[in-house]
């Protein structure tokens, strides 16, 4: 009587410790497009991501980090090209939007207004700051799949403010936060 038996606990994993801790880790949000072509004309596709990073300067490089079995990555691999669009202060409806499911991201996409990267042709949204990428290599790593991209087109607007995800929300930042 009064005892708890070890099945009765919650089993707490590595793997919800890890995604606890990385709560704590300041990521920028960026929405990441690419397409493929089809008889019916070029399909675009776009997925919001907070994992990118800057590899290398020479030459310059970044990365992102895709889950293994996403339909995006298959389309962002076939196409060979993408464009990452870093959001402002105000994007967190675009965020949301396309952290939905796929047919509800590509409808959206046909939606808003977007300007093909000049260097690939993916959509650019309007936001702090964009690159575009062409295929460099990729590695598997676990349940997803890092993928590295050479830049072959960029910019930004250093007077917008940025969207931060943090503490399992989105948080504006201002310029003169920094």
């Amino acid at each position: 009587m009064g005892e708890v038996s070890a099945t009765s606990r919650p089993v707490i994993t590595i793997q919800d410790e890890l995604r606890s801790v990385m709560r704590n880790f300041a990521t920028g949000v960026c929405v990441v497009s690419t397409f493929t072509d089809a008889p019916s004309g070029r399909i675009h596709n776009a997925l919001t991501v907070n994992s990118l990073t800057s590899l290398s300067l020479s030459p310059p490089l970044i990365s992102i980090s895709i889950r293994l079995e996403s339909t995006f990555l298959d389309e962002l691999m076939e196409s060979g090209v993408w464009a990452v669009s870093v959001l402002d202060g105000g994007g967190e409806d675009l965020a949301r939007i396309f952290a939905r499911p796929e047919e509800e991201r590509r409808r959206s996409l046909r939606s808003l207004p977007t300007e093909p990267g000049a260097a690939t042709g993916a959509a650019v949204l309007d936001g702090a700051a964009w690159l575009e990428c062409r295929y460099h290599q990729h590695v598997v790593t676990g349940d997803h799949v890092l993928v590295i991209g050479e830049v072959v087109g960029l910019g930004a607007d250093s007077t917008r403010s940025l969207l931060v995800f943090l503490h399992g929300g989105f948080h504006r930042f201002e310029r003169e936060q920094v």
